[in-house]
């Protein structure tokens, strides 16, 4: 058989690609194992995971529908289902936050799938409504953070239990914690959890913190760390 001048025959041997399955429950168990193994590609620890994937489930059997059908009233309807059973704010907000990360997987990874199969062309049902009105009912406009002068007044108070407590230890465990909580930008359990030879005041220009107990490290002895202004390192070096 003559072929066409300027085109050659070449061997196939392309692998068979299995179908993908026109079921949508099937399809979107495929696809949260798929988000799940994402996790698992970006590094989050396992304690995570596991807590994520049990929100994720939760979130997506209230919503009773596949999350590609999911619309703003089906969100409206959880989140204010979640308020009447007296849920806190930051519960309802999760499970917001995890359907948002779904879909935005879907969209970003599924959407040519999910258009074809299904006839939908995905659209994110979370907008400012019901995430601001029922999930962030706990608004930082309602409760500022403190002023300037009202943290030096705050620290002064403290150093002024140093000098007048019965036991300087704690007095100044309690001033080294708060002021390692305001300038590393730590939570209060990784500060409480931190150790002598966990503070380094010679390492680089404004000393070293190595926070052994991160949140994401899963005791598993990688360091996060965080970097003292110059000048808390060199009153905690001072006072202490």
């Amino acid at each position: 058989m003559r072929l066409v001048e300027g085109l050659r025959l070449v061997p196939g041997g392309a692998a068979p690609v299995e179908p993908v399955s026109a079921d949508p429950v099937v399809f979107q168990r495929e696809c949260v194992d798929a988000f799940v193994a994402s996790w698992h590609a970006r590094g989050f620890s396992l304690v995570t995971i596991d807590n994520d994937i049990g929100l994720l489930e939760r979130t997506l059997a209230a919503l009773g529908r596949p999350a590609w059908e999911v619309t703003s009233e089906d969100i409206d309807r959880v989140v204010g289902e979640l308020a009447m059973a007296g849920r806190a704010a930051s519960t309802r907000r999760e499970y917001v936050q995890i359907f948002k990360g779904f879909h935005r997987f879907l969209q970003t990874r599924k959407a040519a799938e999910i258009e074809a199969m299904f006839g939908t062309r995905l659209v994110c049902p979370v907008d400012e409504f019901n995430a601001s009105r029922h999930v962030g009912d706990d608004s930082p406009a309602v409760a500022a953070p403190p002023t300037p002068e009202r943290v030096s007044e705050f620290f002064e108070f403290l150093k002024s239990r140093i000098a007048t407590a019965r036991k300087y230890g704690p007095a100044a465990r309690d001033y080294a914690m708060f002021r390692t909580l305001y300038h590393a930008g730590l939570r209060s359990e990784e500060s409480a959890l931190l150790e002598i030879p966990d503070v380094h005041f010679d390492r680089g220009p404004f000393g070293k913190l190595h926070v052994r107990f991160g949140k994401a490290a899963h005791m598993s002895g990688l360091a996060c760390s965080a970097f003292f202004g110059l000048r808390i390192s060199r009153e905690l070096s001072r006072e202490l």
